[in-house]
């Protein structure tokens, strides 16, 4: 199963935010152990990589991306992507880049903490929660 991970869920990891930390770990967790095949949006990246330097610092910024890199695959950003998400029913234009570059990959599944954000998605979205019981995790 192919899923893309969404921004939240790596930040709740990393800046330790309770209550969502320990699910949040759950997937990442799964992830480097291959229960499923992991992907991250190329924005997901830069958006981590400017919110985690200010916390975390260069070195450890990219000591962190990298360990991610080595995870998780990733899906492009490009024009089409971008003019799709343009065109999207998504009300949030970055919630739509995402949508667009999982689904030109194939992907599955976005999970996030906020599935009700991609209700006009594309591609089908759960929770932490709910990926943790589809994938028999606990």
């Amino acid at each position: 199963m192919k899923v893309l991970v969404d921004t939240n869920i790596i930040l709740d990891v990393w800046m330790d935010r309770r209550p969502f930390v320990d699910e949040s770990m759950v997937i990442l967790g799964a992830a480097e152990q291959g229960r499923y095949e992991g992907y991250l949006c190329a924005t997901t990246l830069t958006t981590l990589f400017y919110l985690g330097n200010k916390v975390l610092g260069a070195q450890t910024i990219h000591k962190e991306l990298k360990k991610l890199l080595s995870i998780f695959g990733v899906s492009g950003v490009n024009r089409v992507v971008l003019e799709h998400a343009l065109s999207s029913k998504m009300p949030d234009f970055e919630h739509a880049v995402l949508d667009e570059s999982g689904f030109i990959i194939g992907v599955d599944l976005i999970v996030t903490r906020n599935p009700k954000d991609f209700r006009k998605s594309k591609i089908r979205s759960m929770s932490p929660e709910e990926l943790i019981g589809l994938l028999k995790l606990r």
